[in-house]
Parts: structure tokens; sequence; C-alpha cells
């Protein structure tokens, strides 16, 4: 059984240049596979491997500045969710587009897992889940507005459109592991909003820590890995994955005559042209080929 580590941490690295090489470098070294992006405003990612390995990378990370007291989300898995290591330079951790917003000057309040389903009922609170539509799509907590954004940085076009909406209310937000609530947060404080709270370790911790017959979330909680979904107590859901789009399917999407291993699927059919295609089908025959050996 595999160890998968969920992390980020907001500090100000002056040359995140220099910490690629050495971080990218112990990660190979202990076999340890998966992503990790350096900005001036911290460090993110998912890493996959041996427990020994997973904690001989977090051993490294907390030696970093500012990152003695880096928190992380752990979580199996029975094969490798991720192809290869890679250390990547990035201008953000999570991708807003918002150059005033700044998660290491100020956040909203955090919430414990358990004391989030009090918050969430209480009639003036409004719950806004900051992921993207199709994450959204295959689960969300009960109640939760679904702001409809493709990408994370459409998040402050859609408040400003939606704003006033929420003059009376308390904001909760929410999202898989905190980091994005980290910087939406932050952007409301940034527009007036006085009273903004998210939850503690975002829907993994939630997940994890939260009975499921006490629990509000409906559905799965989507994975940027080859796992794909998880569910209560952290286990693997019943999802696959679009390999062209990057999107969730269910059994019955791959059915569709639209659906084709790797190179697209229903969600994604008129989004790339025949070129793309190809290139999706070479690919494919890369992984099956692959496949194949290892079987071997």
């Amino acid at each position: 059984m595999l160890t998968v580590a969920a992390l980020y941490h907001f500090t100000r690295f002056p040359d995140p240049q220099s910490l690629q090489g050495p971080l990218a470098k112990i990660a190979c070294a202990q076999g340890v596979r998966g992503t990790l992006l350096l900005a001036h405003e911290g460090i993110n990612g998912t890493i996959a491997g041996t427990r020994q390995g997973i904690d001989a990378v977090l051993a490294h990370i907390r030696s970093l500045p500012g990152c003695a007291d880096l928190a992380w989300k752990e979580s199996n898995a029975g094969t490798m969710p991720f192809g290869r290591m890679k250390v990547r330079i990035k201008r953000e951790i999570v991708t807003m587009g918002q150059p005033d917003v700044d998660p290491n000057a100020a956040v909203g309040r955090y919430v414990e897992p358990s004391d989030w389903n009090e918050l969430i009922s209480a009639p003036d609170v409004a719950v806004i889940d900051t992921r993207n539509d199709y994450e959204v799509g295959i689960g969300t907590f009960e109640g939760a507005i679904d702001p409809g954004t493709r990408s994370f940085r459409d998040f402050p076009a859609w408040w400003a459109q939606h704003a006033h909406r929420f003059h009376n209310k308390k904001i909760a937000m929410f999202c898989t592991g905190g980091i994005r609530c980290e910087k939406s947060t932050n952007f409301l404080m940034s527009q007036g909003v006085e009273e903004v709270f998210h939850l503690k370790g975002g829907i993994l911790k939630y997940l994890e820590d939260v009975p499921e017959q006490d629990s509000k979330w409906q559905g799965e909680c989507f994975v940027f890995d080859q796992r794909v979904s998880l569910g209560h107590g952290l286990k693997q859901g019943s999802y696959g994955m679009c390999h062209a789009c990057r999107r969730p399917l269910a059994d019955q999407d791959r059915e569709r005559p639209e659906f084709e291993e790797g190179v697209c699927c229903h969600h994604c059919v008129d989004e790339y042209d025949q070129s793309d295609r190809e290139r999706f089908r070479e690919r494919q025959r890369q992984f099956d080929l692959a496949a194949r050996r290892e079987q071997d």
C-alpha cells in the first residue's frame, strides 16, 4: 500500500528556483512521484510513495524557509497514482490571477470539520463551493452554491456579478484541500466581506474525520490524480477519468458513443481538433505499451 500526501503551505520564498533541484533530487531518490509547485508565495502539490519515501520528502519540505509547521493530508493507494515526479516553478501555487491577493497576509476564519455542519446549517450563512464545475458535478455539500466556474481564475468575475446576493450573509467556503479557500477568503475580505469562514483541511479532512452517518457531503470528491475520486474515509471512489480533458467519468459515460479511451469523451468531443486527437491516440498507444511491458 502506498501513501499519498496532499499538501500546501503559504510562505515567502525569495528564490523558489533554488529550491527546485534539491527537492526533485530527494523525491526521485526515494522513488516518490507526483507534482509539487513552487512559487514566491509557497508550495503546493500531491505526492505518493512508500511510507519511508514520503517521510523523507516531507522532512525536506519542513526544512524549507517558513515551512516548519507544514500540514498535510494522507490517504492510501493500491497502485502508484502518478506517472513521474515533477517539481515546477509557477507564478502562483494555485492560479487566481489577482496580484493583490495574499494569503500570507490574512485569510478567513478556519472551521474544524467537526463544527462545519453546524455552521453551514445556519440560515444566515451562504455556502460557496470554490472548485471547478466538473469537480462540483460529482459531489458537493448539501445546499452549497455552485459558481459554475471552469477554472479558479474565473471566481473573481463570478463574485463581481453575484456579490449583491450575499450582502446580508456570512460566507462559508470550501475546496478539496483548503488551498483555494486561502485565496478566495482573502479576496472576499479585500472586497469588504467581514465574516468569511472556510473549512480547515478542506473536503478531504472532512471526509476523513466526519462519520458518514453524520455527513452533509453528497457524492464523491474529485482528486487530481489517477484515483480520480474519494469517498468517506478517503476510500477510492467509483469514477474514472478522460485523459484528454481530465474530467471525471462515471461508468455509463464510458459507454457513450463520444468516448474513446485516452482521446475524448462527451465533455470534450468538440474541444479538440483532429491533430490533437491523433496526438492523444499516440499517447494512449504509448501508455498501453508501457502497461503491457509491466505485466510481462
